[in-house]
């Protein structure tokens, strides 16, 4: 059976190509534009999400050669912080437009987005007890 080093570190890697693969085919290839919901104003947004992605590769790279609780946490707490900037700019742009479609189409977009904003900020707020912890030298509980 593996370690949880190994499982954690195979599980960094893994983010990090799901997250350059992501990277990649929202801006080289196919890209956001082939996605016909999405309005001239994604460029608007796509700076933050682009920042998103980015460090969570360079997080998850790090975090995958060091493996250090608090550096996790920090990484993690980064990545959120970026994230929830993505999703307050998609909030604010709102370049989504989903034509003669189902009316309910631009309700539930919001509604995911504020679910994935709330969701973030629970996350955060567990990021920031860990971090602490970790510093503190508290262990994490058994499973």
């Amino acid at each position: 059976m593996a370690d949880r080093t190994t499982v954690s570190r195979s599980g960094n890697i893994g983010s990090a190509i799901v997250n350059a693969l992501l990277l990649y085919g929202i801006n080289i290839w196919p890209g956001w534009r082939i996605v016909p919901f999405l309005t001239a104003d994604m460029p608007r947004a796509l700076d933050l999400i682009n920042a998103s992605l980015i460090a969570a590769i360079v997080v998850n790279v790090v975090c995958a050669v060091i493996h250090a609780r608090a550096l996790l946490a920090l990484g993690n707490l980064v990545v959120m912080g970026i994230g929830l900037a993505a999703m307050m700019r998609l909030w604010e742009v709102f370049p989504f437009d989903f034509g003669t479609s189902w009316s309910g189409w631009p309700v539930l977009v919001r509604v995911l987005l504020v679910l994935g904003i709330m969701g973030t900020i629970i996350g955060a707020i567990v990021e920031l007890v860990n971090l602490f912890r970790a510093l503190a030298g508290l262990q994490p509980r058994a499973r």
